[in-house]
């Protein structure tokens, strides 16, 4: 490969991967064509994109950017997986699919650009962006429960006295 495409192939992967903070290295050598498109057709639910990369181009393209470290560990025959959704979801697909598949290897993993790189395995047992966001709703809106709670109360209570009062009053 003349140096002037190695240039447009690392500028189109740098450009693919522009925004991902977060993906999986796996290894699917040894699965069929069958195999292999299950599991893509698998992780596209999950919003999911997987790309078979040569290592070389991979770590150009990684260069400067928030994956730089996966692109350095790459070694063998690799491909990436990245999600416009949530890198757990996928790294928990990727875990359930490495259990139907037994030639899937899951190799490493970076989470939202932290420099240590962390397995497939570990990213899956972390919290999804959705369990997550629910976490932190029940966190907020908890104070404001108890604080209409408090708010409540009094109110009910004169309420209820004024209601016998008007019935006293009728009778």
């Amino acid at each position: 490969m003349s140096k002037l495409v190695k240039g447009l192939v690392t500028e189109e992967m740098r450009l693919r991967y522009e925004g991902f903070a977060s993906a999986c290295v796996i290894d699917f050598t040894g699965m069929n064509v069958q195999e292999q498109e299950k599991l893509r057709t698998t992780l596209r639910a999950k919003k999911g994109r997987v790309q078979v990369v040569k290592n070389s181009i991979a770590r150009r393209a990684f260069a400067g950017g928030p994956l730089e470290p996966l692109g350095k560990s790459l070694e063998g025959p690799c491909a990436v997986v990245v999600s416009t959704e949530s890198a757990v979801d996928v790294a928990k697909t990727l875990m359930e699919a490495a259990k139907e598949f037994t030639k899937l290897t899951l190799k490493k993993a970076i989470f939202e650009g932290d420099p240590e790189l962390i397995s497939v395995e570990q990213l899956s047992k972390l919290k999804g962006r959705r369990e997550l966001v629910g976490e932190i709703a029940g966190l907020v809106g908890s104070p404001g429960r108890a604080l209409a709670g408090c708010l409540q109360s009094p109110q009910a209570k004169i309420a209820g006295c004024l209601k016998s009062l008007a019935d006293k009053a009728r009778s």
